[in-house]
């Protein structure tokens, strides 16, 4: 198969369904449909001219086959069609390939071997629009085409032109095409005399005659502007526009020959042969959203559509499933969007485009709210993403959020363009047939220099602007808003309220979200720069003038160390003080000329503000220098210390991160950074404190929020590296000057603690549940499930206050270890965080309303109210109430050792969760009620339950085994796993105790321990992560951390220690390389799922890879220059092994996985390589373990001194203790996340036994 061409295809467009057609079938049955329009031509009447002997496509050696006749077991299972009076076929290929109707009547049985459809395999179509090839159709009409090569006559064809391809049919009314000539290898339109005109390509020219010159000289016209400004092609180049998924041969039923097939897309072509699809010559092609795959027969299959059977023949049933897969990928293409398309259209102005009015538009500005077609959404992308960002109605699914789809609704094309193209000159104005020249110089004019737009009343007024724009977000009036963006208004303006700082924020208060989406895609756009004459002499946007300030300020001397006393105001000097040209100046007063002191805004590093009445004055804000100076400034006028701070901030933040300036921020300056990915290279970013979230951002990044209550790390390393961990991510900021960093340090640390009593306002797990409940439901699992009476025996109050009110003041840093606390103090501690919880674990507002529900007594109608009260829980709330119900349920499964059942655990936390007086059983009742419908209520996987259960199982097996605490040496509890040898089999597995900071070799050591197995330097023994579902493997790196891994698992994965065998080769072929790179082809295949359906993008496709130190880069070829994807080595995992269901070409296979988070949910995305040869998998492979881990692949010492220390440096500031049961998957992996430390804790390293 040939998979290096792709076809020039249409853009794809869904069109509508057809309708029923009945009554259309029985008329048919005494009555053939015939054309709208035939020209009687006599047999004897031929001529031939001298000119139409170019147009070699058609031959009239092909003619008509016999007919394709079903038996009654194929007509049962397929769609009945009436017989028609006349033995008339309908072709499938070009005029090239079929004679008129009178000449088949003729009885020509020498003409043969024609490419075409059986009438039985036609389905009837009514008078219906063409809905196939509901393409921007540019001109339509009748046309005679020359005839066949040896053929007399012209022949009558409706033709249609649409921006891809210049198409010809039997009748109006018919569906498929004869023949496409695809525009891009349209080299001249030219009239050729007697009413005709030719259309050539490089190497062929065909020759149509029109009825009139006006007529002849119209299709000229259209053509040539068509084709005019597009790069023309001669053969199909790898540079096409879509890479087809398939092709290859295919023989339709009842033919000699074969057809050339290409499945690109959301289409199917149909060519002669392989040279006329290089060329752009085809027959016709098959929208797929309206196409059903069915098998038929060992190498057969149907393509069904309303309008037509296409039964095909593969060479090998192997190669059918192939088509078959492959034409289903595309019809998961051709549906993948649609209906965001079908919703845009909905609105009648947006089936037209905004610029040249072509039907259908496909794509859209989605900022400048226009719908446009293809050809205008080119010259739109040349404008560039800020002025305009272009996105496909059908591509780019996940842009069109419902709000955007309402905005496009509720504007429309006719709307918005009452805006844009107010002024609009007739000469100027674009048509379907323009040429790529005039659309781009109209849609410059349009959107960049905003030539025809109309002016808003108050265009200029900068200040007038901003105010209406104020005030117009606060309504619905969507193309006020936009007038006024357009002309001026500056949507980052400040609204002058403290609460509602930004007209988006503004939008939100006021429950305005489609105005919040409109102002959201316009934050960074450009607006149009040309002037207006007249009246109006003002041009807006003009570069803003310098930030200048200037006033009375009191001030201290300027210190080296940070402040640690309170400054009295007679501390205090009162200074003249101004910011100008980008320089801050103080004065002994208001006359001097000279000042006391400068500082320029480029060496301003950091502004913070003051708590109220720090100092001696009420407001006080600090200024930290590049220098190693801190500068303090007070007054006691608030609003004065308000404008010094913005103006003082907007002097030395840089434009790329001025969203900063919006916040109301406590903190905000510049540090070094770097991203827990890339460890190489410092990045500068900017950062701002606001309350418990650091608003970060690095170089040209968008900006980030870091919630520092949720962090799972917060630590200071070597006294100048301060890291962060949230969400799997790691940021390091480094210390490049002592002073402001630990002004920052001491900020953030603050931040990052509890700030109050209420559930949202404790330090939280990023699963959002406090970490004080975290933690005392992690000790007692571990410590107290057998506890006789645990919850109901009252622990030392002394102990327990004292616990409770280390929690609060920062429970990231308190670890419960077994040998330090109790049980019933830690049991004790969690009920009184709940008893004195403020507004309640159920809400004050929504707490009765349980109780009530309570005391219905049909069970199914109180758990769907259960249900449904859940739901309008805080998230907090929710989530922390499903871990405590869990953690519940599972003390009661235990309650033979611990004499806790449900009734009586309802006892102790009915009262106490409701926070009553627990004179009646009230709320107890609610609480066993959560208890017992656990997974009803709560929608829990209970085989996820059963595993949780029996991993509490093991941890009291171990206890009673040992018959002692576990070891409080580590920090944080332990995890109980079970680990195989060599094998997956009862007999060979071994449970571990895992400490958060064992390494994979170190486990490897312990289990050939355990098993008495004396290890040679030459065994190379290791852990090995297995996944059994998806047939892939890989060593964990003798550094790389256990416990992540295991929390990290799915529920066909597991771990073995067994020996890598081809590690010494790998070893012995990297220390023969003389730099850490590779380059080859390689099969690649993505697998991406479409809408639900389990379809994949394709199969195997050969690709050049380029593997460097840093990059994996993947070229469509070797003489591509630009990659088609570009990965980071270091966050990808290298598996060994493909699932077989994809069937890859050889068993030498790699599995790249890269797991990310986007909006709380764990996103995974799978890549899948083959190699020729089990040689060349080594290479790749031995390269990739190089590259991740710095040429470190094995211990230098061997395997067996790792076993020397168990106690790896532990640089976490604080550690939530780890529970050895899941809740959900989720949580088994957030919660390990402190222990990620280092650029290559989590992740990306491999071997493999098939090496």
């Amino acid at each position: 198969m040939q998979k290096d061409q792709a076809p020039q295809v249409p853009p794809r467009i869904r069109e509508p369904q057809p309708q029923d057609n009945t009554h259309g079938l029985s008329q048919l049955d005494t009555q053939p449909a015939k054309p709208a329009r035939t020209v009687a031509q006599p047999p004897c009447e031929f001529r031939l001219d001298p000119l139409d002997n170019s147009d070699d496509y058609e031959d009239p050696e092909l003619f008509y086959p016999g007919v394709h006749c079903m038996n009654t077991q194929e007509r049962d299972m397929s769609l009945q069609v009436p017989s028609q009076a006349k033995g008339r076929y309908s072709s499938l290929c070009s005029d090239d390939d079929q004679l008129d109707e009178d000449e088949c009547l003729l009885g020509n049985s020498s003409l043969h071997s024609s490419v075409y459809l059986p009438n039985s395999g036609r389905l009837p179509t009514g008078p219906k629009e063409d809905s196939s090839q509901l393409v921007a159709v540019i001109k339509s009409g009748w046309l005679d085409k020359n005839p066949p090569q040896g053929a007399l006559y012209y022949q009558r064809r409706w033709v249609k032109l649409d921006v891809d391809y210049l198409r010809y049919f039997d009748n109006d009314k018919e569906v498929y095409s004869k023949g496409i000539i695809s525009t891009a290898f349209i080299t001249s339109v030219t009239s050729a005399g007697e009413l005709k005109f030719e259309v050539a390509t490089s190497n062929r020219t065909f020759i149509f005659r029109a009825e009139s010159e006006v007529e002849r000289n119209d299709w000229v016209t259209v053509l040539q502007d068509c084709t005019r400004g597009r790069q023309q092609h001669s053969t199909m180049n790898p540079g096409s526009p879509l890479t087809p998924y398939y092709q290859g041969y295919l023989e339709l039923k009842g033919l000699r020959s074969k057809l050339y097939t290409v499945v690109a897309s959301d289409k199917v072509f149909l060519y002669k042969n392989m040279d006329d699809y290089r060329i752009g010559v085809g027959i016709t092609s098959i929208d797929m959203n309206v196409g059903n795959v069915k098998d038929t027969d060992r190498r057969s299959f149907d393509l069904t559509t309303p309008y037509r059977i296409f039964s095909f023949i593969a060479d090998s049933e192997q190669l059918k499933e192939q088509w078959v897969d492959a034409m289903q990928v595309a019809i998961g293409e051709a549906l993948s969007n649609s209906e965001v398309a079908e919703q845009i259209w909905s609105e009648p102005s947006n089936s037209l485009c905004a610029d040249c009015g072509a039907p259908k538009p496909e794509w859209a500005a989605i900022n400048l709210c226009v719908v446009v077609c293809k050809r205008c959404a080119g010259e739109h992308r040349g404008l560039g993403p800020s002025i305009s960002k272009v996105r496909s109605l059908k591509m780019d699914r996940k842009v069109w959020t419902e709000e955007l789809i309402q905005v496009f609704l509720l504007l429309g094309n006719e709307r918005v363009n009452s805006f844009w193209a107010a002024n609009v000159p007739p000469s100027e104005a674009l048509t379907p047939s323009s040429c790529s020249e005039e659309r781009r110089c109209f849609i410059t004019n349009k959107y960049r220099q905003g030539k025809y737009r109309k002016y808003h009343p108050l265009y200029g007024n900068q200040r007038e602007l901003n105010n209406a724009l104020c005030i117009n977000v606060q309504s619905s009036d969507l193309l006020e808003t936009l007038s006024l963006i357009f002309c001026g208004a500056d949507v980052n303006c400040s609204t002058g309220m403290t609460s509602w700082p930004s007209p988006l924020s503004l939008a939100n208060a006021h429950s305005q979200p489609l105005q919040a989406e409109l102002i959201s895609h316009n934050l960074n756009t450009e607006l149009p720069q040309s002037e207006v004459g007249g009246v109006m002499d003002v041009v807006p946007y003009s570069a803003p003038p310098c930030v200048s300030y200037s006033g009375f300020l009191f001030k201290t001397a300027s210190m080296t160390r940070a402040i640690t006393e309170r400054k009295t105001r007679e501390e205090f000097s009162r200074r003249w003080c101004t910011l100008n040209d980008g320089t801050f100046s103080y004065y002994e007063n208001d006359k001097n000329s000279n000042p006391n002191g400068v500082l320029k805004s480029s060496e301003i590093v950091c502004l913070a503000i003051d708590t109220a009445e720090k100092h001696g004055y009420n407001n006080t804000f600090e200024l930290y220098s590049e220098s190693e100076r801190l500068y303090l400034f007070g007054t006691d006028d608030p609003d004065s210390h308000k404008e010094w701070v913005k103006s003082i901030a907007k002097s030395f933040i840089p434009a790329t991160a001025e969203p900063l300036l919006r916040l109301g921020f406590e903190r905000i300056g510049r540090l070094k950074c770097k991203d827990g990915l890339n460890l190489q290279t410092s990045k500068v970013g900017w950062f701002a404190l606001v309350g418990s979230t650091l608003h970060t951002f690095l170089d040209d990044a968008q900006g980030e929020e870091i919630h520092l209550r949720k962090l799972n790390e917060l630590s200071i390393q070597q006294d100048n590296v301060l890291v962060l961990v949230e969400r799997g991510r790691t940021l390091y900021i480094e210390g490049e000057r002592k002073l402001d960093f630990s002004g920052w340090c001491s900020s953030i640390q603050a931040a990052a603690r509890s700030g109050g009593d209420a559930l949202n306002q404790q330090q939280l797990t990023e699963t959002d549940i406090p970490i004080i409940v975290h933690s005392c439901i992690g000790y007692i699992t571990q410590c107290g499930l057998t506890s006789e009476g645990i919850y109901r025996k009252s622990g030392v109050n002394s102990r327990v206050a004292a616990l409770l009110e280390r929690f609060r003041r920062d429970a990231r840093s308190l670890c419960l270890k077994d040998s330090e606390h109790q049980v019933d103090d830690v049991s004790n501690t969690l009920k009184r965080f709940f008893r004195e919880l403020a507004e309640g674990l159920f809400t004050s507002q929504d707490a009765s309303t349980w109780l009530t529900t309570a005391a219905i007594q049909d069970e199914s109608i109180k758990i769907s109210q259960y249900k449904q009260l859940l739901t309008r829980l805080p998230r907090v709330n929710k989530a922390t109430l499903q871990a405590l119900i869990n953690h519940l349920y599972c003390v009661q499964c235990y309650s033979e050792l611990n004499q806790m059942n449900i009734h009586n655990l309802a006892i102790v936390f009915g009262p106490t969760l409701f926070q009553t007086d627990g004179k009646d059983y009230t709320a107890g009742r609610a609480i066993e009620d959560l208890i017992q419908h656990y997974t009803l209520i709560f929608e829990v996987d209970e085989q996820q339950l059963k595993k949780q259960l029996k991993e509490i199982d093991i941890i009291i097996c171990m206890r009673n085994k040992l018959n002692t605490k576990f070891p409080s040496t580590e920090p944080g509890g332990h995890f109980i796993c079970t680990v195989y040898l060599e094998e997956k089999k009862d007999t060979t597995e071994q449970h571990v105790k895992i400490p958060g900071s064992m390494t994979a070799a170190e486990l490897t050591c312990e289990v050939l321990d355990l098993r008495n197995i004396s290890a040679k330097d030459k065994d190379y023994w290791s852990c090995w992560e297995v996944c059994d579902k998806e047939g892939m493997e890989r060593p964990l790196h003798y550094q790389e951390r256990v416990l992540p891994i295991l929390h990290s698992f799915g529920t066909d994965s597991h771990l073995i220690i067994k020996k890598h065998i081809a590690m010494e080769a790998l070893i012995a072929f990297l220390a023969s390389k003389m730099d850490a790179s590779k380059h080859g082809l390689i099969k690649f295949r993505e697998e991406r799922g479409k809408l639900g359906l389990g379809l994949t993008s394709g199969n195997f496709h050969d690709r050049y890879f380029i593997l460097s130190s840093n990059s994996l880069r993947m070229y469509k070829d070797v003489r591509s220059n630009r990659p088609e994807r570009d990965w980071t080595v270091k966050n990808l995992k290298v598996y060994l092994g493909i699932k077989k269901k994809l069937r890859p070409p050889t068993c030498w296979g790699l599995t790249l996985v890269h797991e990310s988070k986007k909006q709380e949910k764990l996103e995974k995305q799978q890549w899948y390589l083959c190699c020729e040869t089990q040689s060349e998998l080594r290479e790749w492979y031995a390269t990739f373990l190089s590259i991740q881990h710095d040429g470190n692949v094995w211990p230098q010492d061997g395997l067996l001194q790792t076993r020397v220390s168990r106690v790896l440096p532990d640089m976490r500031h604080g550690n939530v203790s780890l529970i050895p049961l899941r809740g959900s998957e989720n949580e088994m992996r957030n919660s390990v996340a402190a222990f990620s430390q280092g650029p290559l804790a989590g992740g990306c390293f491999s071997s493999s036994d098939d090496l």
